[in-house]
Order: structure tokens, then C-alpha cells, then sequence
């Protein structure tokens, strides 16, 4: 039996084989496990990719109010008035205004000594004069003296001894003062005028005071220098983060407020070192403000700072770099987080090259 059934399956595989044979030779329908499949990925155009940086909003023309700096002694200002958050200025607008009673005190005190010392420069002046006067008589009186002195021992001759030695005492008497006249008289001139130079600095002194203080009347309001909007500044106090307000005691150079226009906005991003072969003239990216979601606002390449550096305590370098808006929105605002979009080909170039840099 065993015989038989081998000699079966032997005769049924050659015939297996020969059908094989004769279907791949006359081009019969193959079996299904010799069928293959040539797969191919369709490639219309070049691949893009989506980049997305994180920045802040900053104005192309702003500037920083501060606390006026007044001269003289340190002292606290009180702001009395300031212009609500928000509000459109022009140049020349009075935006915050501080009480002036303190200045106008030093003025007034200034302006009365300075008026004092004046009447006591003049005074002096006078007195020098006199004394100029007085010093010019004593010389010529002196002189007269001594020529009448010399006179009278030039009569040695027909006098008797004892008054002609008299006369010889009182010549040469008369000559020692004439010396010590023309001796002295310089130097008492010198102190007159080191008396009226002490005034005349006190006075000068007083009249700087007074002038400082009119400067301070006129520094305690304090204008707009550019047109835009209002930004109170915030400061970090008592635990929590404050805005100045009317009453506050203030020092010089105390942060009030800034002033921006709003119509030329920039967004300051940064960029990882890796993706700074994407930026060149005339990429274009859509700007995302975070506080207002339904916002999107087109935007253009500006500038990037030429070198990348690490953040503190990170080995990952970045550098920043410039994106300009094109159109002005109302509600934006400096410091408020942005995110700048755009997409780039495979090759690290934008796909749109048309267009320039920034202005």
C-alpha cells in the first residue's frame, strides 16, 4: 500500500509542475503569491513646513515718561494729577502734573536773599570806594607831612640844635608812615575785595537757588514729546504690582507712563539657531496676538541680530529677530505676547520670494 501511495503523489507533482511550466511560457494567469506591487510617493511640488516662533509687541516709536529730576536736595514729589491709561495724546499735552508749594517756597526764599546779598554787594562796593578814597587821602596828606618835615630841616642851619634835631626826629617819623602807608595800603585793598568777592559768590549762590527752583516749578509738568497712546507704567511694591495714581509720593526718575504709536507696530521673536536659514528679504508671516485670539495681523522680516547666543544656564542658542506689521490695529498694545507664523520649503526657504525686506 505504502508503494503505491508514493507512487501517486510522485505523478501528481510532475503534472503540478508541468502546468506551471506551460502557464509561464504562454503567458497564463500567475498564482496569486507571485504578484508584486510597485509603490511610488507623488511629488506635485516641494514640501513645506509650518514655523512658529514666540515674541512680544513693541512700538516702532515710543517713549518713557519719568519722574521729572529736579535740583537741589532730595526730596518726595507728590503727583497731583495724570492722564488715564489708554488716552490719545499729541505732542505738548500736559500727561502728569506735581505740587509745586515746595518749589514755590525755595523760590521765594531764594528770591529774597538774593535780593538781601544784592543790597549788600552794592553796600560794600560803596564802602570800598570810600575806603579807596580814604586811603588815596591819608597818601597825600602823609607826603604833604613828610615835604613839610623835609622844609622845616633844611632850617638846620638857622634853628637852634635842639629844635633842629627835633625836626630831623619828625621827618624821619614822617617817612617810616609813608612807608608803612604804601606798605600796607595794597593789602588792605585785597581784603576789600576778598570781603566783596564773598558777597558776590553768596549772592550768585542765592540767585542759582531761585533760578533752580523757577526751573522746577516749570519741570513739575511734565508734556508728551510724541503723539500716541498711553501706557501707565507698573511697579512691583508691597507684594503686588501697582500703577501710579494721584497722591502718590514719588522720587525723580520714577517710572509714570510710556507713549506709543500704535499705527507702527513690531514683533520681537526669537529664533532657535536652527531656523535662521528661513529668514530672508521678503518673507512674509501672519502674526497671532495671545489676548485676542480672532486677531491675525500680516507681517514682514525686518531684521535678525547677526550672532546667536545661549540663554542662561541652556546650551541651545537663539537670537532675536524683527517682524513688522502691516496693518494697525487699536487694541494692541507693547509687551503683550505674539506669536509669528510662516511656512518654509524643504530647502529652508520661504516659499514666496517675491517682495523686499522691511522698511
Amino acid at each position: 500500500m505504502r508503494p503505491f501511495l508514493a507512487a501517486f503523489f510522485l505523478c501528481a507533482g510532475l503534472m503540478c509542475s508541468c502546468a506551471g511550466s506551460e502557464a509561464e511560457t504562454t503567458g497564463g494567469p500567475a498564482s496569486p503569491a507571485s504578484i508584486t506591487f510597485d509603490v511610488t510617493s507623488r511629488n506635485d511640488g516641494p514640501g513645506s513646513r509650518t514655523i512658529r516662533l514666540s515674541g512680544t509687541l513693541e512700538a516702532v516709536r515710543s517713549t518713557r515718561v519719568v519722574a521729572p529730576q529736579l535740583t537741589g536736595p532730595a526730596i518726595r514729589m507728590t503727583l497731583t494729577r495724570l492722564i488715564p491709561n489708554g488716552s490719545r495724546v499729541a505732542p505738548g499735552d500736559v500727561v502728569a502734573q506735581f505740587d509745586p508749594v515746595e518749589q514755590i517756597d525755595q523760590a521765594r526764599q531764594g528770591l529774597a536773599r538774593y535780593e538781601d546779598l544784592s543790597y549788600q554787594v552794592r553796600q560794600r562796593e560803596a564802602e570800598n570806594l570810600a575806603n579807596v578814597e580814604r586811603r588815596r587821602s591819608e597818601l597825600e596828606q602823609a607826603e604833604a607831612e613828610l615835604a613839610r618835615a623835609l622844609l622845616e630841616v633844611s632850617k638846620a642851619e638857622i634853628l637852634p640844635e635842639i629844635e633842629a634835631e627835633q625836626n630831623a626826629i619828625r621827618a624821619e617819623k614822617v617817612r617810616v608812615q609813608l612807608e608803612s602807608l604804601h606798605r600796607s595800603h595794597p593789602d588792605d585793598e585785597r581784603v576789600d575785595q576778598a570781603a566783596l568777592r564773598i558777597l558776590q559768590l553768596q549772592r550768585d549762590r542765592q540767585r542759582a537757588v531761585y533760578e533752580s527752583a523757577e526751573a522746577n516749578l516749570e519741570r513739575l509738568q511734565v508734556t508728551a514729546s510724541i503723539g500716541g497712546m498711553v501706557a501707565l507704567a507698573s511697579r512691583y511694591t508691597g507684594g503686588a504690582t501697582v500703577r501710579p495714581q494721584e497722591g502718590d509720593q514719588m522720587t525723580r526718575n520714577a517710572a509714570l507712563l510710556s507713549i506709543f504709536d500704535p499705527s507702527e507696530m513690531l514683533v520681537r521673536a526669537t529664533v532657535a539657531e536652527t531656523d535662521g536659514a528661513s529668514l530672508g528679504p521678503g518673507l512674509e508671516a501672519t502674526v497671532y496676538v495671545d489676548a485676542y485670539p480672532d486677531l491675525a495681523l500680516p507681517a514682514r522680516f525686518v531684521a535678525a541680530s547677526p550672532v546667536a547666543a545661549p540663554s542662561l544656564g541652556s546650551p541651545v542658542k537663539s537670537f532675536m529677530a524683527l517682524f513688522r506689521l502691516e496693518e494697525a490695529d487699536s487694541r494692541l498694545m507693547p509687551d503683550l505676547s505674539a506669536a509669528v507664523v510662516f511656512e518654509i520649503d524643504d530647502a529652508g526657504a520661504p516659499p514666496s520670494s517675491s517682495g523686499g525686506v522691511g522698511p
